[in-house]
């Protein structure tokens, strides 16, 4: 019976994923629904770019969200065991705590210095894959005093782990036009300081992230976990935010001496494209291909600037308009600029 009530929750996120996501919010309907199949006393969820594999929106229980620094931190500025990044390039895309330190937790620093101090104990990562690219990232956690997570639960999440990929990469290319009007006056800025703490904002800021998911805040008057992470990451970098208007909007992060600077502003059709090409399954190779074929280049160009021979970018471009449907350059490229408007 309990096989039989578990093909069934499985099923049921399945349909689910079929049906269609809500980019803006689904970690709370998706963790209720895996939280039946594998029962965990926390967990977080959180949508990615998949370019930059940093977080677009995130839903962190208690006790993880006035911890959300300090695990942003370990993510993108230490070593540790099942890295996010590390999961999404890993044959095998999850993982768990005690399995990844045969036992001895302590060897990582987000148990020693994070989990602990919060009373959890084994954790169970898993980065959401599919089409070579990953769409969001997941993490189970146990009370410190409970056993760890079997190999049968691990096996379940890694069951599961593409299907809840493709249901966020379809949410992203068939997502409904957007509802907003015009965008907020001018583009902003924030500045926050080495420990992620907010520094100064414009007015044009303060307007953009209000088109932000309200479950992306961890506490009121917090700036949301995308902003965040994109500080936190490699800088300089790029992040694409789906507002909850449907509107799409970039984050840009530099380093200004001691502090880090995010702009706020809409993203550009080539940057969206980038999104665009890596929802149809293109591998890195092939995705680079294709963004340079959009932006005009020629053969020679292409071979000139990936250092590769005229057969293999003839390959790569044989597989792009399969993926597309099309036949040509030039009706790869109309496809692509068609598809923009609902990116923008």
């Amino acid at each position: 019976m309990a096989g039989a009530a578990v093909e069934r929750r499985l099923a049921d996120i399945e349909r689910r994923c079929r049906g269609g996501l809500d980019t803006t919010a689904p970690g709370t309907d998706i963790l209720g629904r895996l939280r039946r199949v594998v029962p965990a006393e926390a967990a977080f969820f959180a949508t990615v770019d998949p370019v930059t594999l940093l977080f677009t929106s995130a839903t962190a229980e208690d006790p993880l969200g006035p911890a959300t620094a300090l695990f942003l931190d370990n993510e993108f500025g230490r070593a540790d065991v099942n890295k996010f990044a590390g999961l999404a390039r890993a044959a095998d895309p999850v993982g768990s705590l005690d399995r990844a330190t045969d036992g001895s937790r302590t060897d990582s620093a987000r148990y020693r210095e994070i989990m602990a101090p919060l009373g959890l104990g084994d954790e169970l990562r898993a980065a959401l894959v599919t089409g070579h690219r990953c769409w969001g990232v997941l993490c189970l956690h146990r009370e410190a005093s409970s056993s760890g997570f079997t190999s049968e639960e691990v096996g379940l999440v890694r069951r599961i782990a593409p299907v809840l990929a493709t249901g966020l990469r379809t949410a992203v290319t068939a997502s409904p036009p957007s509802t907003a009007t015009a965008d907020p006056d001018g583009v902003g800025l924030i500045l926050l300081d080495a420990t992620l703490r907010t520094v100064s904002m414009s007015p044009e800021a303060e307007h953009w992230l209000a088109d932000f998911p309200d479950h992306d805040r961890q506490d009121a008057g917090r700036l949301p976990v995308s902003v965040l992470a994109a500080a936190a990451g490699p800088v300089p970098s790029t992040v694409r935010v789906r507002g909850r208007s449907g509107r799409w909007i970039a984050l840009h992060t530099s380093r200004l001496g001691q502090q880090i600077g995010v702009v706020v502003e809409p993203a550009r059709p080539a940057e969206l494209g980038a999104v665009l090409l890596s929802a149809h399954g293109l591998t890195d190779a092939q995705t680079r291909v294709a963004a340079l074929v959009i932006r005009g280049y020629s053969t020679r160009q292409l071979v000139d600037e990936l250092h590769i021979s005229a057969n293999t970018v003839q390959e790569h471009l044989t597989a792009v308009f399969d993926k597309f449907g099309v036949r040509s350059r030039r009706e790869l490229v109309a496809v692509v600029l068609a598809d923009l408007p609902r990116f923008a």
